[in-house]
Formats: structure tokens, C-alpha cells, sequence
């Protein structure tokens, strides 16, 4: 077993493709397969799902590779401290719900990265993708929230692909609105004065079930309703529709202009938002300084569970 079929292994998981990879690795196609195959002769196990659509980490494959990042990193902080020559570049992959909040910590993070070569991925995706992203080991993290509503079924899927949650902070549901909106004034909204105004969700793609819904109240009927897949959009859509979401109620000031505000909304429900991550590995050094960089942030709002 070398480094570098480790770093092989690693490059194809993030990519779900070995040609990707190969490209990536500046490898020729077969040199990369024939690497991973005896890899996998020498450790006894199959690593990869190979087929027409693409590769995927096998079980054990997954449980691997936990380990065989353990041991990059290792060699990566050894190169640091001792070798003088180039350095393998550091990464880090975060896959999130919606939220301008982990934005805005992604911000702070890169902006605190005292080096000069990275490469860090941010990932505003679909329910369904975070938990994918997470066990596959494309993500190193992944945020997202439960109520009462998703909570044993999101806890369910989190057992079966052996992902941890941890909170965050729980948080009073919101709406975000247009500051022109006729309700913007109000200290809180009923869900009865939002009947007439158009509701804006995130779409959920294939695994479009009421439990991955990034908002509270899926299952209740809206007279005008638009799903859309970026925050860029719902925005837009806030001001010149009028429209409106749900949310945590925390704005990013830094990030976004004063167009969108925060109302209370006056229900009983609590939101708890929090991040998972594999059981079988353990946080990055630069996977921990982003969590530090989130709590952080989240602190400045007086949301934090602590």
C-alpha cells in the first residue's frame, strides 16, 4: 500500500468518477484503475462500485477511506513541518442547506487561512445530497435542521449511513420577507396574514418527500406556491413578488443587502439546526476551524445552544 494510491482513492471518491479523476491526477485512465485495483488485491476488499454511470465507494470501500484520510492528513502535516519542497494542497468540502449563516462562516473561514493554495468546496444542495455527500465522504460535513416533524425519520437515515448528528442552536421559526412587504412593520406574523402572499421553498429534486424540506410546515397547502434552487433567487423572488419562506431568522448582514428581513412567526415549533458528519472518521484540522468559525458566528446572533 503507497501514499498514493491512498491520494487515488480520495481524488475518484470526490469525483464519483475515475476518468474525472485520471484527468484530474494528470493519470492516464488505465494506470489509475490498475493502482486502485491492486490496492484493493492487497488489502483483501473491493473499494469501488464500478458501472456505466460512474464509481462509488463500496461499504468497505467508505470505512476505508475514513481511515486513509486519517493517514493524508497525517503525511500532509509532516510535509508542512519538514519538507521544504511543494506541499500537498489543503481541502475541504461542506455540504449545507440553504443557509447564508454557513456562508457567511465559509467567508470567515478562508479569510483567517493563513495559506496561499487551497482548494474548498461549498455545496448549497438538496436534504437528500448532504446526507449523500457526507457518508460517500465527498463532504466532510453537513448542515442541516430538524423539527419534530423530520426528526425520527432524519435520525433513521442517520443510522442507516452511520452519520453523527451534533446541534448547533435552536431557534424560533421565521419568515424572511421584502422590507417593503406590508407585514415587514409587524413584531410577528400569524400564518393566517400569509394566506394571500406567494410561499417560496427549495426544491428537493428526486427525494422530494416532505420530510427533506428545508422549511417547517411541508405538509400544508399554499395557494401560491414556487420552489426555486438558490438563495439568489428566493430573494429575488421576496422582493418583486412579495414572496416569503421560512426561516431561522438569521440574516448575514455582511453578505446580504438590507432588502430581506426577519419576522418572528407566531407558532409553537422550535427549529434545531445542526451538523453531521461519518461516524467512521474524525474532523480535520480545517473541518474543526470551520465549526469554530460557525459557532462563532452563530454566537454574534445569541442563537447558540452553548
Amino acid at each position: 500500500m503507497r501514499i498514493q494510491q491512498l491520494e487515488y482513492l480520495e481524488k475518484i471518491a470526490e469525483t464519483g468518477s475515475i476518468n474525472e479523476a485520471a484527468k484530474s491526477l494528470f493519470l492516464s485512465q488505465p494506470t489509475l484503475s490498475n493502482a486502485i485495483k491492486e490496492l484493493e488485491s492487497e488489502m483483501g476488499i473491493c473499494l469501488l462500485h464500478r458501472s456505466k454511470l460512474g464509481v462509488s465507494l463500496t461499504e468497505e470501500g467508505r470505512e476505508f477511506l475514513s481511515y486513509a484520510k486519517q493517514i493524508i492528513d497525517q503525511v500532509d502535516l509532516l510535509e508542512k513541518r519538514y519538507k521544504q519542497t511543494a506541499k500537498r494542497v489543503s481541502r475541504l468540502s461542506i455540504s449545507s442547506q440553504h443557509y447564508a449563516f454557513s456562508v457567511h462562516a465559509f467567508v470567515e473561514f478562508i479569510q483567517a487561512y493563513e495559506d496561499n493554495s487551497y482548494q474548498f468546496t461549498l455545496r448549497e444542495t438538496e436534504t437528500q445530497n448532504i446526507l449523500e455527500d457526507v457518508a460517500g465522504f465527498r463532504s466532510e460535513i453537513g448542515i442541516l435542521f430538524l423539527t419534530d416533524f423530520n426528526r425520527r425519520v432524519l435520525e433513521n437515515l442517520f443510522e442507516e449511513k452511520n452519520l453523527v448528528f451534533s446541534s448547533l442552536f435552536y431557534a424560533k421559526p421565521h419568515i424572511f420577507i421584502s422590507k417593503d412587504n406590508p407585514l415587514a412593520s409587524k413584531t410577528s406574523v400569524a400564518l393566517e396574514e400569509l394566506d394571500d402572499l406567494p410561499y417560496l421553498s427549495f426544491e428537493q429534486g428526486n427525494s422530494n418527500s416532505f420530510y427533506f424540506a428545508e422549511e417547517i410546515l411541508s405538509t400544508r397547502s399554499y395557494k401560491k406556491h414556487i420552489k426555486v434552487s438558490d438563495r439568489a433567487t428566493i430573494f429575488n423572488l421576496m422582493v418583486g413578488l412579495n414572496g416569503y419562506t421560512f426561516s431561522s431568522g438569521i440574516i448575514s448582514w455582511e453578505l446580504n443587502d438590507d432588502s430581506i428581513v426577519a419576522i418572528p412567526l407566531d407558532i409553537p415549533d422550535r427549529i434545531e439546526i445542526g451538523w453531521i458528519k461519518s461516524q467512521r472518521s474524525q474532523l480535520s484540522t480545517l473541518g474543526e476551524h470551520y465549526l469554530d468559525t460557525l459557532k462563532k458566528h452563530i454566537r454574534d446572533y445569541g442563537f447558540a445552544t452553548g
